[in-house]
């Protein structure tokens, strides 16, 4: 076998992560070698591969579901963005320089498409399949000139297009037939059919307007998948979720890549752990705290106010491309304030990567922002110089007598000047500051770092002795693989991969406008 897909989507958000991950799950278990594909991925949630190559987390965590190593042929370009107009652009792992979204779509992507194809051969060289993730909508008009990662690459790679379509937004139908109908001719010959994702009811309701469609554009549904809560993988950018929507109420949940929902599992002490993320600009590896979420009797939400730190236990500062800007926004917030009254209170505060820089003494930044020296927070020993080399690795070490694994993606270069040493950055009192991502995700360190913050906090709360993150993900996973198996034609999905788009499909007009 040597088979590939293409997973489009109506619109961004419609579910081609998770649908991706479900298919690689679904293979891996009948058997077949399998990896992921995405050309090109626009993310602010990213991973080192243990080559040291920066990639998208969904491609990652797709890799995961293969149950294989991630690697930099799986995502070849990532846009890092760092505002509304430009964006870090990482090729094969490793940036090559900032880019306006005119000057990339101006001419940069369309030469990228021979790397692109490149990784992909090599991967279907290597694997049985291949399922590959598009971005945003293959019908994007004004883009297909210079497409790599949606038609241009199915035609390239002559790929099979699954579109996938997010019915609990309403007017999936319309969706489904105009996307086909603004491809050209020989866009349209590929794209076999689609797929409904997040429906909720009664099926037998739906199958006349499926049966229509297939009578108005010669294409089947390849299934219909239940709406179900808790299945959202490592998800792109978390740039456009307000931080109103994400800070509501108290709830055991990120805005991407729940592990757990707060309903199920009960605290196993007496009190629960409160824990307030600051939603800072350009966010990024929030998903660091989804192993805090995963934890029974831990309640996380996001904030943008002072106000909302007043009753929390932790307060968490995560990582983000943009830490001048985002301590501006502390500051204009007056979160900058509450977190330095919080400190002097002797409440637990944890800064990651980003985080970690903000609440240090002096910022030196002529890479990121070019702002020249800035002053911190001021609450860490610890001085920050940017350097334009990032540092990307995979450390490995011990913590409150744990081992302990993260991984490092930032162009800061921290100076610790005191304090006492926490994974490669400092501890003063209750105040934490380290450059290690995912590090809450070793089982025993998270357990003892919240035993000291429940601790410090005066809650009589326990961590659970038997959560283990990774087999969360692994859960997750094969629910993903279960939706597939229970809720797809396997049969024809399996045909559609091993022997491509059906021949003979018909033209959908207008087609694509010259």
């Amino acid at each position: 076998m040597n088979g590939g897909l293409l997973v489009a989507g109506t619109t961004s958000d419609a579910g081609k992560s998770v649908v991706t991950a479900g298919i690689c799950r679904w293979l891996v278990r009948q058997g077949v070698k399998v990896a992921p594909f995405k050309a090109q991925n626009m993310s602010l949630n990213s991973f080192v591969t243990r080559e040291g190559a920066e990639i998208g987390r969904a491609q990652a965590m797709q890799a995961q579901a293969c149950r294989v190593e991630p690697t930099a042929l799986m995502n070849p370009v990532l846009l890092k963005p760092g505002g509304e107009q430009s964006s870090q652009v990482v090729l094969l792992g490793k940036p090559v320089g900032e880019l306006s979204a005119r000057g990339y779509h101006g001419g940069r992507q369309q030469r990228l498409l021979g790397t692109v194809l490149d990784c992909l051969a090599e991967l279907r060289g290597t694997y049985d399949a291949v399922i590959c993730e598009g971005a945003g909508s293959p019908a994007e008009i004004n883009l297909r000139r210079t497409d790599i990662v949606n038609m241009g690459i199915a035609r390239n790679a002559r790929l099979p297009v699954l579109v996938v379509g997010d019915i609990d937004r309403g007017g999936v139908f319309a969706s489904f037939f105009g996307t086909v109908a603004l491809l050209s001719p020989e866009d349209q010959e590929l794209v076999a059919g689609f797929l409904v994702n997040k429906f909720r009811g009664d099926v037998s309701l739906l199958e006349p307007g499926l049966d229509m469609l297939h009578g108005l554009t010669g294409r089947r549904t390849y299934g219909v998948l239940p709406f179900r809560h808790g299945l959202g993988i490592d998800e792109e950018d978390g740039m456009g979720v307000p931080p109103r929507e994400r800070s509501r109420a108290w709830g055991r949940v990120s805005p991407h890549g729940t592990v757990r929902e707060s309903a199920v599992v009960p605290p196993v002490g007496e009190d629960v752990l409160r824990i307030a993320v600051c939603a800072i600009p350009l966010m990024s590896n929030f998903t660091d705290v989804d192993a805090l979420a995963a934890e029974p009797g831990v309640v996380v939400r996001f904030v943008d106010r002072p106000e909302e730190l007043a009753d929390a236990d932790l307060v968490v500062i995560p990582g983000t491309r943009g830490t001048v800007r985002a301590l501006e926004w502390l500051r204009e917030r007056g979160l900058a304030d509450a977190l330095v009254r919080r400190v002097a209170q002797h409440r637990p505060v944890l800064g990651i990567c980003g985080g970690f820089q903000i609440l240090g003494r002096h910022i030196e930044d002529e890479v990121e922002s070019r702002a020249g020296q800035v002053p911190g927070l001021g609450v860490l020993p610890v001085r920050v110089r940017f350097a334009r080399e990032k540092t990307l690795t995979r450390p490995v070490g011990e913590a409150l007598g744990e081992p302990v694994e993260g991984y490092e993606i930032h162009h800061g270069v921290a100076e610790v000047l005191g304090g006492e040493a926490f994974l490669d950055g400092c501890r003063v009192g209750q105040t934490w500051g380290t450059h290690w991502h995912g590090s809450l995700e070793s089982d025993g360190f998270r357990r003892a770092f919240l035993r000291e913050v429940a601790a410090a906090a005066g809650r009589r709360f326990v961590p659970a002795p038997d959560t283990s993150f990774a087999a969360l993900r692994e859960e997750q996973l094969d629910r993903l693989g279960d939706l597939i198996e229970q809720h797809a034609d396997t049969d024809a999905l399996w045909r559609l991969i091993e022997s491509g788009a059906p021949q003979g499909l018909p033209f959908i007009p207008p087609g694509a406008p010259a």
